[in-house]
């Protein structure tokens, strides 16, 4: 199964848009989302083309296909309008006999870690930028954000394939790949630039 793995929407429909198309271009079976798809926050700027209205009307129809964890700005209003479930603090996901916690990132992160085995891997969005690091003997990983990078990351979403985490931009190109059971391969400020 592949799946694609975005965090931190923040109510851009452009982002959304762009997000989806790759979605499609990935021919993934689930598309993760690991929080904050509304509301853009009282400390982020308002995102290209702030229209939730417009990000509810696009993942709707994905319903099925969505697995998401509640992000700090997500609410029981949101809950509301959204026709899949965003209220979860947290889910499991197993691949090649490794569990990883999906999360926001807001509670559990690599400072803060959940109760995890080594091997185990931590999966959060809410920082907004993308992650690859070790922590006790956990991965802590992070697609960054779909609509608001921060520290110069690249707007960008992970793939997940047999056990391989790919991060790629929203052009689709790849820049930063790492493999459960591999050492952890941390990028931090190596970020490619957008076009």
């Amino acid at each position: 199964m592949k799946y694609m793995i975005a965090s931190d929407i923040h109510g851009s429909a452009y982002y959304c848009r762009e997000m989806l198309r790759q979605f499609e271009a990935e021919h993934a079976d689930r598309l993760i989302l690991l929080g904050d798809i509304l509301y853009h926050g009282p400390r982020n700027d308002l995102p290209r083309d702030y229209a939730p209205k417009e990000v509810i009307a696009m993942l709707s129809p994905l319903a099925k296909t969505i697995l998401c964890v509640r992000g700090n700005c997500d609410t029981e209003v949101d809950q509301m309008v959204l026709p899949f479930p965003i209220l979860a603090d947290y889910a499991l996901l197993e691949s090649e006999g490794h569990m990883i916690f999906l999360t926001h990132g807001h509670h559990f992160h690599a400072e803060a870690l959940p109760p995890l085995c080594p091997g185990d891997v931590l999966l959060h969005g809410h920082t907004h930028v993308p992650l690859c690091t070790a922590k006790d003997g956990i991965t802590v990983l992070n697609p960054g954000s779909v609509s608001i990078p921060k520290e110069g990351s690249p707007h960008s979403y992970i793939a997940l394939e047999n056990g391989a985490f790919t991060w790629k931009m929203l052009d689709g190109s790849c820049y930063h790949t790492w493999r459960l059971g591999e050492a952890a391969q941390d990028f931090a400020g190596e970020f490619p630039s957008e076009s």
